[in-house]
């Protein structure tokens, strides 16, 4: 639907902005409070991109929301600028900087940590606010006389005084504070957020700056609650304390809660619901204090029994009226049949014409745990357009020697050459951008996402980078981004699954998903860990049929336990036990090898047998 019309949830927008001060006054609703909602709900804009998108708890939004409206408030009540949009938009510009320093050191942990330090956040700058700064915030007193906004056209003066008159400027800041929510939760740089709250394990893999791309969702949050804090003292011509405290922050998490998070509607809503009943318990039914008590009972009933917010609730009820909420129906039971060969993409990657050497060579790696050595002195090399095994036994070491050849795990010593390059000690995001990339043996895919989103992500790392501020660009607009998922899909034969849900996958199209998520970065070399884990007979078949496809014209490393197979697939296989190579050599001589049927079969001669 929002593909065949854009600016739907725009146009919708407007429409109740205009026709509200027609049809609330009739609800009860007075416009003071109105105001106050439109307030709310864009304070809760920013951070719904941060808490809904990104999955990042904050509970130190009222800092910014407190910077931001007390630089505005001082520069108009003390420092004589008269400006009032002005004032607001270099608050947001205030609460923004400051956002960018305090994510900084923020967002070096991650969790219940995360959330622990901006609930420090909050009450060091609520100290700073009644302390050292008071002289400039007014402390206890706050800053009275805040001016409304008023605006010259030339032949005439437009003032925004209070009531419904003011109401329309600070709808007006709503409305274009969520056309450019939309723009940027529409954009690329909204996909890896997304990608961010499902899985950030996965997202860094594939090749995104994670850490970058939280930061920007954090100052993001932070300029729209700047831009807020400016409207509340504009809207009660005085800046209170009170934006400091720590209240303001747990009420926006509440709100967004009870209003829906990952909707951007979700706080206006959650304020209405608040705002609403916090007037009507109190006056209309006398409740003074106690409104907090009931209020609170409606927010965990809320929480338990709509956990999408009402928004959520919503939506799940059109879904179960309209049947939209049908499982899309699985593959057929038959043999999946295996698409055309397309032509492999052609990695983008860092190439290096003049080398002509292995592709990847690992030069005594060893990993020490302690006093555990998980691998020892290993020596590895794989040429250009190989195919090649490894093996061993359960605690060989494979997952581990792995996970150091994509940078996922320093090795204690050791070194790692890719492509002629020296990638010892990089990260994770940086080798895959160098086209270094695999797949997980306990899938890592973007379970909110559908197919088509999980391949997205991937396949946007590969086009735009690992980092860039694309925030109002949109996915149509990626050139070639299209054609790449097609083209995976087509690779892993999800075609006919690619608007499915995660969730709603079969185990073996999970695990093809796995590799659809790596193979959409054009790996030049790419490392498959167990790609046949956990599968039935018949899915091993349709899997096998799969990896002989997409090995065309690449360069590939498999682990897998299942021998017959993997024989089946590769030229040369290298055996791993207790963290050493034991020997490598053809399929072949492998079978045959003494040394290898010792270490699995403990002496019994024979070829050997998955």
């Amino acid at each position: 639907m929002l593909k065949q019309r854009p600016f739907l949830i725009e146009t919708l927008t407007a429409v109740g902005l205009i026709v509200a001060p027609f049809v609330l006054p009739h609800l009860g609703f007075a416009p003071n409070t109105v105001n106050r909602i439109l307030v709310w709900g864009l304070f809760g804009l920013g951070f719904d991109i941060l808490f809904g998108f990104t999955g990042l708890l904050s509970f130190g939004q009222s800092a910014f929301y407190g910077t931001g409206g007390f630089v505005a408030a001082y520069l108009l009540t003390r420092a004589g600028f008269s400006n009032v949009l002005g004032a607001l938009v270099i608050g947001m510009i205030a609460a923004a900087a400051t956002g960018y320093l305090i994510g900084l050191i923020a967002l070096r942990r991650t969790g219940i940590y995360f959330a622990m330090i901006t609930v420090a956040i909050a009450e060091v700058f609520f100290f700073v606010e009644f302390n050292p700064l008071s002289d400039f915030t007014g402390g206890e007193n706050g800053l009275p006389g805040v001016p409304a906004p008023s605006f010259n056209l030339g032949f005439t003066t437009i003032h925004f005084t209070d009531g419904w008159s003011l109401y329309q400027f600070i709808a007006l800041c709503y409305f274009i504070g969520i056309i450019i929510a939309l723009r940027i939760v529409r954009s690329p740089v909204g996909a890896i957020l997304s990608a961010i709250r499902d899985n950030p394990l996965r997202a860094s893999a594939v090749g995104h700056n994670i850490h970058g791309y939280k930061l920007t969702a954090f100052v993001i949050a932070a300029a729209y609650a700047g831009f807020a804090g400016g409207l509340l003292g504009v809207l009660q011509a005085f800046m209170p304390p009170d934006a400091f405290t720590f209240d303001t922050s747990g009420q926006l998490v509440m709100q967004t809660a009870i209003g829906g998070r990952g909707t951007l509607f979700g706080p206006l809503v959650g304020a209405t619901v608040w705002l609403f009943l916090q007037d009507f318990l109190q006056s209309a039914l006398g409740l003074g204090a106690a409104w907090k008590l009931v209020l609170g009972v409606v927010f965990v009933l809320l929480v338990c029994f709509l956990r999408g917010g009402i928004i959520g609730g919503l939506v799940d009820l059109y879904g179960l009226v309209f049947g939209k909420h049908k499982r899309t129906e699985a593959e057929p039971d038959a043999e999946v049949t295996q698409p055309p060969a397309p032509a492999p993409m052609q990695a983008r990657k860092v190439e290096h014409p003049a080398y002509s050497g292995p592709i990847l060579k690992a030069t005594g790696l060893t990993k020490r745990y302690g006093g555990l050595v998980a691998n020892s002195d290993i020596d590895f090399s794989v040429n250009q357009g190989e195919l090649r095994g490894i093996i061993g036994p359960n605690g060989a070491g494979k997952s581990t020697f792995f996970k150091m050849l994509t940078c996922e795990v320093p090795p204690t010593s050791g070194q790692i050459v890719f492509g002629g390059r020296d990638i010892t000690g990089l990260k994770v995001t940086e080798v895959c951008q160098l086209g270094l990339t695999k797949s997980y043996q306990v899938n890592q895919l973007f379970t909110g996402l559908t197919v088509r989103q999980n391949l997205t992500i991937a396949a946007l790392a590969e086009l735009r980078g690992k980092f860039r501020l694309d925030l109002f660009r949109t996915l149509s607009g990626v050139k070639g981004l299209t054609e790449q998922v097609e083209h995976t899909l087509a690779l892993v034969n999800l075609t006919r699954r690619a608007d499915t849900p995660v969730s709603e996958l079969a185990y073996g199209e999970k695990r093809r998903l796995e590799i659809g998520l790596a193979l959409a970065t054009s790996p030049r070399l790419l490392l498959l860990d167990e790609p046949l884990a956990g599968m039935s007979p018949r899915e091993r078949v349709e899997t096998v049929k799969l990896l002989k496809s997409i090995a065309r014209g690449r360069t590939m490393i498999i682990i897998d336990h299942d021998m017959d197979s993997l024989f089946e697939l590769v030229e040369r296989v290298t055996v791993l036990q207790e963290g050493r190579v034991l020997v490598s050599g053809t399929p072949e001589e492998i079978k045959t090898n003494a040394a290898v049927q010792e270490a699995y079969l403990g002496g019994v001669h024979g070829e050997i047998a998955a």
